[in-house]
């Protein structure tokens, strides 16, 4: 296990005017791309683009922005340690599921029929 003790620090000016600057980038960019209706659909998504990964950029040289990149990081590493099932294993465990579900909605389907039975027919003649 990974036991890292987590600091406990708040969100700095400079952080806060890094991600306010990138959500600035990202609106600039959704507005020239509706602003240049009339220019090439290619440059238009190219702008929004371009805005996109600037933001992402500013945005990741902050604290929460490198907390970001530091989860990611060892979210990798984690999924490589991941042992996945095979083909086999997952197409029998697919199959017993699908079985168990078919099941199941059978004895819950009797289980409706026969209170719609017991109220129904014994207990709405009374």
């Amino acid at each position: 296990m990974n036991a890292k003790v987590e600091q406990a620090s708040g969100t700095s000016a400079a952080d806060i005017a890094k991600l306010t600057l990138a959500a600035l980038i990202l609106v600039g960019g959704i507005v020239g791309f509706y602003y240049f209706a009339d220019a090439a659909p290619v440059l238009r998504a190219l702008g929004m683009l371009a805005a996109l990964v600037g933001a992402v950029f500013v945005a990741s040289q902050s604290g929460p922005g490198r907390n970001a990149r530091f989860f990611l990081r060892e979210s990798s590493i984690e999924l490589r340690k991941v042992v996945w099932p095979t083909r086999e294993e997952t197409i029998r465990t697919t199959g017993v599921i699908v079985v168990v579900v078919i099941i199941i909605s059978i004895i819950l389907g009797l289980i409706d029929l026969l209170l719609k039975v017991v109220v129904m027919d014994w207990l709405l003649k009374f």
